[in-house]
């Protein structure tokens, strides 16, 4: 987490006071301490539910799987081989203790963000028996004052004490979740970096598979205020150097200074030693306040850059398994709606409390403390306890049917795109054939052109020399006939001035397509509103145009009727707001008030099976339980108003607009004319053939989890609570039925239950006319077929993984 004022204690960075055991001392104690191991004297209380692991391990059958390491799902513990000769990484590493399947990596910036932020899935994790390694980049030392703040009489400073109470914690967290007891036993180990420094591994003893890396760099110690000493003065160059902050019972024996190059070494280094298959980091573009601070803290955001830059460097190797990425959004995720459900809320703030060791007991037998005192005064955080939310990969519309039963489906694995491709409706799957430049972000889109060709649409990092080269752009590739090759990645630029300004916060793309060809795509920006760009005749684009909008949050979907009107949908922290347009080149009328409810920001938007209109898929706060919402076309009889509306043309617009021109990097289109977003007529609303929408309840209690909701083929299919996919059937209003039409505001019929497949979820589950296609956190993709709804775990024979 970073900074203890944020929990409501004062700042004490400045403060001079020393403990009795000097730095000096510690110092001292550490270079004649054997290694040694976490050792506790009290039994702890059981960790998670015993049905969480089963359902995760547990599947049935249907799922056919294809991708890299799709056998891998045997739990059995194996010794990595070390690596290869010296590359572009470094020398060779120790081999390491990993399991087959997914292995699972967590790139931090201090010890606890991956519980405030990325737990429960941290938990699903470690419950699946595969290898989980989380590696801390500072040592969280803070002021050195290992208390509460309403402590009578807390201890004096002592940054390298604090640091290992703040270790202590997190072992016992990691413990009690893997084993049930938070004394289980880690063995702690130093391990030479490819940066020229020292980490320390510590491996529970009870699964070795689980490991945590502490690199021990010094923190920043504030959100973002100068700290020229931090991971964000070595990013932008104003050190050259950042010192390592050894904690008091570390084996690293010897202090060390790193550059920005060797802190990049370093974690590329790591990352070879344990060959993840899906990699957890936090959220680089977290974007700012309105008074321009980072809505996150410095170290978050500059560790989840240095972590990027790891990753680029680890995806040129040679001989790795292809990986994918998740980021995970920070501080502000606590003032969004809550994800969790009440029992999986109190589960992560059980393990925070261990990891603050707010029993106080001498569980670890150590002087430096068991845990983390300062977030014992409020173990939730600021509602973090109460929600996780992913800041990427939440797009269920990266899969394509194509003539006579074939399909095509999209992720990023290596930073590349990853193509899977069924060449008929009873063929198996091929791929995934990785294509294109790297740098693109996790999580893609796609949609249908018309003759039948297929585009692709995400966003793409760049990192460059110097930190002012980072910048993250929109880019779009399109086959280049239907059912062949896809072209390089072409660049739509960005809404964003650049990157100082906003921290490059823009959201995944949504796109619609007109019966003309032209593609308009959609971003939300770090200002929170609407942004679109369209193409032109001859290949050209218009510039980036605002539609507003206030306070936007997470990424848009779009959709297009059977009729050719274009909706667009985002969500805010208390509705979502829309935005149509009803002919091909004509005016955007919108931001148009739904009059739906908050959900948790991830939403899925389909056109109507019978094709009446769009249908809107969300999912409730707190319950996380599925809501479906029917806009209905104008010509349906059902009649409604929506308030809040203006018109705005996407062409013809804004800086550059109407050249044919792309705007320079950076550029700012002026706002377009007639944009209103305060007031409207129910007369425009009705024009737009927008209407207040129909909601209908699906049962999911018990299944809810967090995360969108993909439908295709008859089925839905979510992220349940214990992180695998799910799926059902539809709700009978919700399915085409011969000779009939629905009855608007009908409650779902008859459907069957919700049956949870054997593998963690990596991103959304997608759509297609036969079945529900999803990617496993090994990379892997499965295929659960509408007349077979039962999703599987293990692959029936073994394949290679995709290596690199």
């Amino acid at each position: 987490m970073g900074l203890p004022g944020l929990l409501g204690f004062p700042r004490l960075l400045g403060r001079t006071a020393r403990s009795a055991r000097t730095t000096r001392s510690a110092r001292t104690a550490r270079a004649t301490r054997p290694a040694r191991t976490v050792r506790s004297v009290h039994p702890a209380r059981r960790g998670l539910p015993a049905g969480l692991a089963a359902a995760v391990l547990l599947g049935a059958l249907g799922t056919l799987v294809t991708g890299p390491g799709a056998a891998a799902d045997r739990q059995e513990a194996r010794t990595a081989p070390p690596a290869g000769p010296a590359g572009p990484i470094g020398p060779a590493v120790e081999p390491v203790v990993t399991t087959t399947g997914e292995r699972v990596v967590q790139i931090v910036a201090h010890p606890d963000d991956d519980l405030f932020f990325m737990n429960p899935d941290t938990a699903q994790s470690l419950a699946t028996g595969r290898s989980l390694t989380s590696v801390y980049l500072t040592a969280g030392e803070a002021d050195g004052v290992n208390a509460r703040r309403d402590d009578p009489s807390p201890p004096a400073a002592d940054k390298a004490a604090y640091a290992e109470a703040r270790q202590n914690g997190i072992r016992a967290a990691y413990a009690e979740m893997a084993t049930g007891d938070r004394t289980s036993p880690w063995s702690r180990t130093a391990v030479p970096t490819r940066g020229g420094g020292t980490a320390e591994l510590d491996t529970l003893r009870a699964k070795p598979w689980i490991s945590l890396v502490w690199v021990q760099l010094r923190e920043a110690g504030s959100i973002d205020g100068d700290r020229p000493h931090s991971l964000h003065g070595l990013w932008d160059g104003r050190v050259g150097a950042l010192s390592s902050r050894l904690s008091s019972g570390t084996p690293v024996r010897k202090d060390f200074a790193y550059t920005r190059e060797q802190v990049v070494r370093t974690v590329a280094g790591l990352l070879e030693r344990f060959r993840p298959t899906f990699v957890r980091i936090q959220d680089p573009t977290p974007g700012r306040t309105a008074k321009g601070g980072y809505t996150d803290h410095q170290d978050h955001l500059y560790g989840a850059r240095f972590a990027q830059a790891a990753l680029a460097r680890y995806a040129a190797a040679p001989g790795h398994p292809a990986f994918g990425v998740q980021t995970y959004l920070g501080y502000s995720t606590g003032r969004l709606p809550r994800t969790l459900t009440p029992a999986d809320a109190a589960a992560k703030l059980r393990t925070l409390k261990t990891y603050a060791w707010t029993d106080g007991a001498d569980h670890c037998g150590d002087p430096a403390g068991c845990g983390d005192r300062k977030v014992a005064a409020r173990p939730a955080g600021h509602g973090w306890a109460q929600t996780i939310r992913h800041s990427r990969g939440e797009s269920t519309s990266w899969a394509q049917p194509g003539p006579d039963g074939t399909a095509w489906a999209f992720s990023v694995l290596d930073r590349r795109l990853a193509v899977w491709h069924r060449p008929g409706a009873a063929a198996g799957w091929t791929g995934p054939r990785l294509t294109g430049g790297g740098g693109i972000d996790g999580g893609v889109t796609s949609l249908r052109l018309p003759g039948g060709r297929i585009a692709v649409l995400g966003t793409r990092t760049t990192l460059g020399g110097r930190a002012a080269d980072y910048r993250r752009d929109v880019v779009l590739s399109v086959q280049r006939a239907p059912g062949g090759d896809f072209a390089p990645w072409v660049s739509l630029g960005t809404p964003e001035r650049d990157d100082d300004s906003g921290t490059s916060d823009v959201s995944a793309p949504a796109a619609v397509v007109d019966r003309a060809g032209r593609i308009t795509v959609f971003v939300r920006d770090s200002g929170h509103r609407l942004n679109a760009r369209t193409g032109l005749p001859g290949g050209r684009w218009g510039a980036w145009a605002p539609l507003g909008g206030t306070d936007l949050r997470g990424d848009p979907v779009a959709a297009t009727d059977a009729h050719g009107r274009h909706t667009v949908l985002v969500p805010t922290p208390s509705s979502v707001l829309a935005w149509t347009r009803t002919g091909p080149g004509g005016p955007w009328a919108g931001p148009l008030r739904t009059g739906l409810p908050a959900t948790t920001l991830a939403l899925s938007a389909t056109a109507d099976a019978l094709g009446d209109g769009v249908r809107l898929w969300y999912r409730t706060p707190v319950t996380g339980e599925v809501r479906e919402a029917h806009f209905r076309g104008r010509d349906s009889g059902v009649p409604g108003t929506v308030a809040g509306t203006g018109t705005v043309p996407v062409t013809g617009t804004g800086a550059g607009a109407g050249t044919g021109a792309v705007p320079a990097p950076g550029s700012v289109p002026a706002p377009a004319a007639g944009m209103d977003t305060a007031a409207g007529t129910a007369a425009a609303a009705a024009a737009a053939g927008m209407y207040v929408p129909a909601v209908l309840p699906v049962a999911s209690t018990g299944v809810a989890g967090f995360g969108p909701v993909g439908a295709g083929g008859g089925l839905l299919a979510v992220r349940s609570r214990t992180g695998v996919l799910a799926t059902t059937r539809l709700p009978a209003e919700s399915r085409p039925a011969p000779g009939s039409r629905p009855v608007p505001g009908a409650a779902p019929g008859a459907r069957a239950g919700w049956t949870e497949g054997g593998f963690l979820l990596a991103g959304a589950p997608a759509g297609l006319p036969g079945g529900i296609a999803a990617i496993g956190l090994d990379g892997a993709l499965r295929w659960t077929p509408s007349d077979h709804p039962r999703p599987a775990g293990p692959a029936p024979r073994e394949q290679a993984p995709l290596r690199r």
